[in-house]
């Protein structure tokens, strides 16, 4: 017969425990000292088990049956209600003190300095989650709904920065991800963001197409009036087809006079692998005049009064200084400027154009077979590439492009 409350209140303790049985695995245990104890008890895998379910009275008897319910219903379904409470203990002892913040962080260290990515990677990384600190930094792991996530997000699109919200949504799901490898969360919400922010417009950096305003430029370089070693660093980017911070990082050990190379190692690359540049008769030139202004120093291109390298808003400010407005002129730029010219020109393998720009094969497969580095005919042709530049800069030929995209 099931237990009533009339019952349940008229039991009394005896010297030993014993136990008044409900009905559906429910029982109540009376112990000495007079505590009424609630239990659950069933089979799971052909063992009998029992599950403490609250102290009467403060679990009444219709709490006590509405949770061996519940129960219940998890045995029907295989699950052991027993092995279940004890990982959700395990779960929040391990969450316990173990914030968003701490745990990012330790994914940083892990990830990316311990694995000696480069500073800038580095340094991106804690950006990212400088943006989700001051919401979600203090709160465990563990307990971040994607909800609250979300919320950080939309702020960042609110100021229009949707690149950056879809990047930081990203270096959440990494967190969690590793966070879940190493028992800190059980699950990664910001997966599920994932098709919820707004896409980042597409913006392609500006570059010169036209052949004759590129001699425009290259004769503003040679008259440029600023500091040497910014003059420079703006001639020498053309002639070169990296990127701007692969320039602006150079050191002097990386460049191989002897052999006319500039040898750029895989952490200051952004494919992570190492970086063989030949150098044009006018990029040595060029490398020997700035080695009587920096020769010595760390850095090849050494910011005015400061340890440290010129920025990218240098050569930025110095285009505009010569007369090319952000609508036509990027650092970057260059590489899309020395791609379009040499492809233009059908004199040149196109693989052998995309390992001078250090591209990473689209096709992936391919790319796994394709390991020829072209030397020879990249040599050829960055030394081709100057002599052009040159041809440009005195307005003695220009090449039959495209009239329509060369408006663009």
């Amino acid at each position: 017969m099931p237990l009533t409350v009339l019952q349940i209140a008229a039991l009394q303790p005896l010297d030993k425990p014993y136990r008044k049985a409900d009905e559906k695995g429910l029982y109540l245990e009376i112990t000495p000292r007079g505590s009424k104890l609630w239990y659950f008890k069933y089979r799971i895998g052909g063992k009998e088990k029992r599950l403490a379910l609250g102290a009467y009275p403060e679990t009444t008897l219709t709490d006590a049956r509405s949770k061996r319910d519940a129960y219940r219903k998890q045995v029907q379904e295989g699950i052991d209600p027993v092995r279940e409470r004890r990982l959700e203990r395990l779960e929040r002892k391990v969450n316990a003190g173990h914030t968003f913040a701490e745990v990012a962080t330790d994914y940083i260290r892990v990830k990316y300095q311990n694995e000696g990515k480069a500073k800038a990677t580095i340094k991106k990384q804690y950006f990212y989650m400088s943006h989700l600190t001051p919401t979600l930094g203090n709160t465990p792991l563990g307990d971040i709904k994607s909800i609250e996530l979300m919320a950080a997000l939309r702020k960042l699109e609110a100021k229009g920065h949707r690149q950056t919200a879809k990047c930081t949504r990203a270096f959440a799901s990494r967190v969690f991800r590793y966070g879940v490898g190493i028992g800190k969360c059980s699950d990664d919400p910001a997966r599920l963001l994932s098709g919820n922010l707004s896409a980042p417009k597409v913006r392609h950096r500006e570059a010169i197409l036209n052949p004759e305003r590129m001699g425009e430029f290259l004769r503003a370089a040679d008259t440029y009036t600023g500091q040497a070693i910014v003059q420079i660093a703006v001639q020498l980017l053309p002639h070169v087809m990296l990127r701007p911070g692969e320039l602006r990082l150079g050191h002097w050990q990386e460049i191989d006079f002897d052999k006319c190379v500039w040898l750029i190692p895989a952490g200051r690359t952004k494919m992570r692998k190492p970086h063989a540049v030949p150098l044009s008769t006018q990029a040595v030139t060029l490398l020997r005049e700035l080695e009587r202004h920096s020769g010595g120093l760390e850095y090849m291109f050494r910011g005015q009064g400061k340890k440290g390298p010129i920025s990218e808003n240098t050569l930025t400010q110095a285009y505009r200084r010569m007369g090319f407005g952000p609508d036509e002129v990027t650092p970057h730029g260059f590489r899309t400027t020395a791609s379009t010219f040499l492809n233009e020109t059908g004199k040149f393998n196109k693989d052998a154009i995309e390992k001078a720009l250090a591209h990473k094969d689209a096709d992936a497969i391919r790319g796994i077979y394709n390991r020829g580095t072209y030397w020879d005919e990249r040599v050829l042709m960055m030394q081709w590439y100057s002599d052009y530049l040159d041809r440009l800069k005195t307005g003695a030929v220009v090449l039959p492009f495209n009239a329509e995209r060369t408006k663009a």
